[in-house]
């Protein structure tokens, strides 16, 4: 059906609310408005749902998720390990009308006869993943757009093992999504009627009581807590969303006393008015704490995102200047930590695991070989770390110890199965005081690190490119780098190509060709004669193409240079593909 067939629908429909009407009329002299909102279906994709809040077809507002949930509720009322008993836990953040998209997401569920466990409040999405596990669930549901601007919202589906649905059961869920045809076929109870059925239940104290007992587990030596609290000055920022109670109650359970809220950022703001993108990967979210650090002469800085998966931080450099340690630093940073103190503790397991993604650091792999554990490479995506996780205990072939990304997301223990940004600030801030009863920062105890595995650097950069056109570019840089590789950049040898895709890795000198041996992604990696690399992915949740940049050199100066070096060349090649 032609677009304006679709628009004129909506609003003549009396389905369709008088908000979702009014919102709809003040548009109708904006051709190219109504083409957007209508032209096609917000796309459920692997992840679920995530799109510009609003009424039509190609935005996420009460119709698309209802809809989306009765493609669910199809699914699982088709599975044979799904019971009466088994319901859906459900969780969501500050975002703009997550309360209430996680009401409906119940309501349907429940006129589907599903039960459903909701939150009582907003919370982190790794509490729903926890939630899950603690309820035996069938399945969650978490309302959230991560660290996407205000105007987002999106809709995440998990498994029963509390991770977000693997491939196949991800397409298959698509699936059932796109065969709800009509808006009108969507079952869904008064909430009244649902809670006299008892199939709409609140949850909260006790869950939060039950993850907060597992995430403490996850301390690595609770004495260098006691011996540094008193001393250790922490900043904190929320960032407007679900990580200021969770994430504060976590840190005085662990024993620190000098914990500081950034005021301005502590309750929960849909409109994230103190920042202009309330992403802890942005510096510019950390003008208030760094404010606040200054004041105070605090040792770190952490914040987390609206959904408190993913966790920032900063800290004083050997100059006493305040600095970025990215998402990478923190992972090796905490990666090194964990493994030496268990091995100091004797209680690192002979089948001990570490886990990061294909665009993350390469000094992972090194520092976990130090240590004598297995290393596992995984596709960009947390649910491919939880699914790893999974087969490990299935197999009883590992033990998981740690695993991150480098988009500032990790996870120790295996209560959860999707990125804990609380149990991240927690152990950050423990790896702050094992430095500080050293002498030294964090950032010093990072230079430690790269002289013992070498300065492996990386960066990366986006390229947003929003709309029809925006896919076809999309499309256009990824088809040239299959169909024209390049065969020299940043004047050394492309050695070996891995294209996700396909499944195939290209070894250009040994003229041999090999499985990934992972799932299919639009994802291509070059890897360099001077163990430099690059990789090119558009993004699953947002409209960019990412390129990621990895050097090693045997000198921080060396690294930096190169690592500029490559990116110009790189971002020089893609904007030449665009032209």
């Amino acid at each position: 059906m032609d677009y304006k067939n679709i628009y004129n629908e909506w609003i003549n429909d009396d389905y369709f609310d008088n908000d979702t009407r009014k919102e709809l009329l003040s548009i109708k002299d904006n051709d190219k408005e109504i083409e957007d909102r209508f032209y096609k279906d917000l796309e459920f994709g692997t992840g679920g749902l995530r799109g510009i809040i609003g009424a039509g077809t190609n935005r996420i507002n009460i119709y698309t998720v209802s809809k989306a949930t009765q493609g669910l509720a199809n699914y699982i009322l088709d599975q044979k390990e799904y019971s009466k008993e088994k319901g859906v836990a459900i969780g969501y953040d500050s975002r703009f009308m997550s309360k209430e998209f996680a009401q409906i997401t119940a309501l349907v569920l429940n006129g589907n006869g599903i039960k459903t466990y909701l939150f009582d409040e907003l919370r982190p999405t790794p509490m729903v993943s926890f939630a899950i596990r603690e309820l035996n669930c069938i399945a969650g549901v978490v309302i959230t757009a991560s660290h996407n601007p205000p105007e987002y919202n999106g809709y995440k589906i998990y498994g029963e093992d509390g991770g977000q649905v693997p491939f196949p059961k991800d397409t298959e869920i698509i699936t059932y999504v796109n065969n709800v045809k009509d808006f009108k076929t969507i079952k869904k109870l008064e909430k009244e009627q649902a809670i006299k059925d008892g199939l709409f239940n609140i949850i909260g104290k006790e869950i939060d009581e039950k993850y907060d007992e597992n995430v403490l587990k996850q301390l690595v030596n609770k004495e260098v807590i006691e011996k540094a609290s008193d001393n250790l000055k922490i900043v904190y920022t929320p960032i407007h969303g679900t990580g200021n109670k969770p994430v504060r109650r976590i840190l005085e359970k662990a024993g620190f006393k000098n914990v500081n809220i950034v005021k301005e950022q502590e309750q929960p703001d849909s409109k994230f008015s103190t920042v202009d993108y309330p992403n802890p990967e942005d510096p510019n979210a950390f003008k208030l704490a760094l404010k606040l650090a200054d004041e105070i002469d605090a040792d770190i800085i952490v914040g987390t995102d609206p959904d408190a998966d993913r966790v920032g931080t900063i800290v004083k450099n050997n100059k006493g200047e305040y600095v970025i340690l990215t998402g990478n630093m923190m992972g090796v940073l905490l990666t090194d930590y964990i493994l030496s103190q268990r091995k100091l503790k004797g209680t690192l397991s002979n089948k001990g695991a570490i886990i990061s993604t294909v665009v993350s650091s390469n000094m992972t792999e090194k520092i976990a070989k130090s240590y004598n554990v297995d290393y596992f490479n995984v596709l960009t995506g947390f649910k491919f770390i939880g699914e790893k996780i999974k087969q490990f205990e299935q197999t009883k072939s590992n033990e998981y110890i740690f695993g991150f990304e480098e988009s500032y997301g990790c996870l120790a223990g295996t209560y959860a199965r999707d990125k804990d940004a609380v149990v991240a600030t927690m152990l950050i801030c423990e790896l702050a005081a094992f430095y500080k009863n050293q002498g030294i920062t964090l950032y010093e105890g990072l230079q430690e690190i790269y002289k013992k595995y070498g300065y492996f650097k990386e960066d990366i950069k986006s390229i947003t490119l929003k709309g029809i056109d925006g896919l076809k570019d999309m499309d256009k840089i990824m088809t040239y780098l299959r169909t024209s590789t390049p065969t020299n950049v940043n004047e050394k040898q492309v050695i070996e190509i891995r294209d996700y895709k396909s499944g195939e890795i290209k070894d250009l000198v040994g003229n041999k060709v090999s499985d990934t041996n992972l799932p299919k992604s639009n994802v291509l990696y070059f890897s360099l004669s001077d163990k430099s690399w690059f990789c090119v992915r558009p993004s699953g949740t947002e409209p960019k193409i990412k390129i990621y940049f990895g050097v090693e050199e045997n000198s921080e100066n060396d690294a930096d240079n190169k690592l500029k070096s490559l990116i110009n060349n790189v971002m020089n090649l893609i904007e030449n593909i665009l032209k």
